[in-house]
């Protein structure tokens, strides 16, 4: 059995281990599968916005949750309360769940795994004294204001969280994680000749705010952030109609999570209602095309060394040259599937049931410089920033918006463009690419998704790439 890190002494105090294991056992009892997780969570936020502290948070939370898996059914309670009367009183619902359950055969057992640190630092917050940050969030906001006098409006946002968890599993395997995690978000207005546009930039990873507090990093962003909304200021109306599109590499790549990454979870798949369900094997996009999610890589927002079931982390082939190779599992639709498990079973916190997840999703970088695939671009849009969009898993239509974009002709970058959105379709939008750049990028670590009611940090990524045949939504002339 593995030693319990002393980090986790709040849970030992209360807990009698092997007493615990074996009300684990009995409430999974003839199931398939099952753990108890154990979760405390520690975060903290600062806002401050129209040159004043808005907010200031700090939260400490803890709790478990339990949960049996037999067959597609799922029994699951939890509670804030990490006390072994507690975990007996989850269990008795959880035996509810089961009745009718007869089998008697030893659960599938675990895969096996290696400690492998992700983490750089293990406190994000490092005991930095609040009146230091919140005099940060001043420098900044005078900073911004001092750089560029159109300046109107800066918000800045900026938090750390570290969250602890032990895995119980049946076989009797304990394991742990520790998983820090920092962020900084700044967002500025500038007003010029009665026009005003915003730009926004910001940075975050499993680190300590003091990486985020560097002074020459907090002044990237509000320098990016100044150089974006001034590029909007003075864009005109995107064009709308059918139109090639080159993506710029980094954070594009939320595009990809979100009209093909989704897709590619196994619980879509297995259920057969993603665009990519039973095409293992098939040709779903151009040859030049891999995709990969790697939740192993160092100190990155969506990297995990352990996914919220045990299961160590992997990097995950899903898409290789055009061929679809895997499917992102976690272990329930793996079983059901007949697949192995690949790390992506993760859960927003101790109160919701883990489901299959994507970590780190990016496309692979190909063999052409970034500079020819715009010279090719004849007439279309070259899209460098996203803000979001619509995604239908069933059939893979997205909507995105763009925050910064340019028209292109003859390959030359003209005036940048508003409003642009890019309207398609996943599966086609990735047999439809062109050429793919050598120039791979992840994001600076702010992303979040949202599956299910459930929200965990992720990443994303790609190189420069160039897809033919996007709709593009905008309110100006072609």
């Amino acid at each position: 059995m593995s030693e319990i890190d002393a980090t986790f002494k709040p849970f030992e105090q209360n807990l009698d281990m092997q007493k615990v294991l074996q009300i684990l056992r009995d409430s999974t009892y003839g199931a398939d599968d099952g753990e108890l997780f154990l979760e405390k969570r520690i975060t903290e936020g600062l806002a401050f916005d129209d040159q004043k502290l808005r907010q200031s948070s700090f939260n400490i939370n803890e709790g478990f949750g339990l949960r049996t898996v037999a067959g597609e059914k799922i029994g699951f309670s939890h509670s804030s309360n990490i006390t072994e009367q507690s975990i007996k009183e989850a269990a008795k619902i959880i035996k509810i769940a089961n009745q009718g359950l007869t089998r008697d055969k030893p659960l599938a057992p675990p895969p096996s795994r290696t400690n492998v640190k992700l983490y750089s630092d293990a406190d994000p917050f490092q005991s930095i004294p609040l009146s230091l940050k919140i005099n940060l969030l001043k420098t900044i906001n005078d900073f911004a204001r001092e750089y560029d006098d159109r300046v109107a409006q800066v918000s800045v946002s900026m938090g750390a969280s570290l969250q602890e968890i032990i895995i119980l599993r049946p076989e009797g395997e304990i394991l742990s994680d520790i998983r820090p995690m920092a962020r900084i978000y700044i967002s500025v207005v500038l007003e010029e000749k009665g026009r005003k546009e915003s730009g926004s930039s910001g940075g975050g990873g499993r680190y300590s705010l003091s990486t985020l507090m560097a002074e020459d990093v907090w002044k990237h962003h509000v320098c990016e952030a100044i150089r974006i909304a001034g590029i909007n200021l003075t864009a005109e109306a995107a064009p709308a109609g059918e139109m090639d599109i080159v993506l710029g590499p980094g954070w594009p790549g939320v595009m990809l999570h979100e009209a093909v990454g989704h897709g590619l979870e196994a619980d879509f798949n297995r259920k057969k209602t993603s665009a990519f369900s039973e095409l293992l094997g098939k040709q779903v996009a151009s040859k030049d095309v891999s995709v990969i999610d790697d939740g192993t890589i160092p100190n990155r927002r969506g990297s995990i060394s352990i996914d919220d079931e045990g299961t160590t982390s992997n990097r995950n082939v899903l898409i290789e040259k055009g061929i679809l190779v895997n499917y992102m599992q976690d272990r329930q639709n793996a079983r059901l599937m007949g697949l192995d498990t690949t790390g992506n079973g993760r859960r927003e916190s101790y109160a919701h049931p883990p489901m299959p997840r994507m970590t780190n999703t990016f496309m692979s970088p190909g063999s052409i410089n970034p500079t020819d695939i715009l010279s090719d671009l004849k007439d279309g849009i070259y899209a460098v920033g996203f803000s979001g969009g619509q995604v239908d898993i069933t059939n893979g239509k997205f909507v995105f918006s763009c925050t910064e974009a340019y028209r292109v002709k003859n390959g030359k970058i003209e005036k940048p463009v508003k409003g642009a959105t890019l309207i398609g379709d996943g599966p086609t939008a990735m047999k439809n690419i062109q050429a793919v750049g050598n120039d791979l990028s992840l994001d600076p670590g702010i992303g979040n998704c949202g599956k299910g009611g459930q929200w965990v940090p992720v990443g994303v990524g790609q190189p420069t790439i160039l897809i033919s045949g996007l709709t593009i939504g905008g309110s100006g002339t072609n």
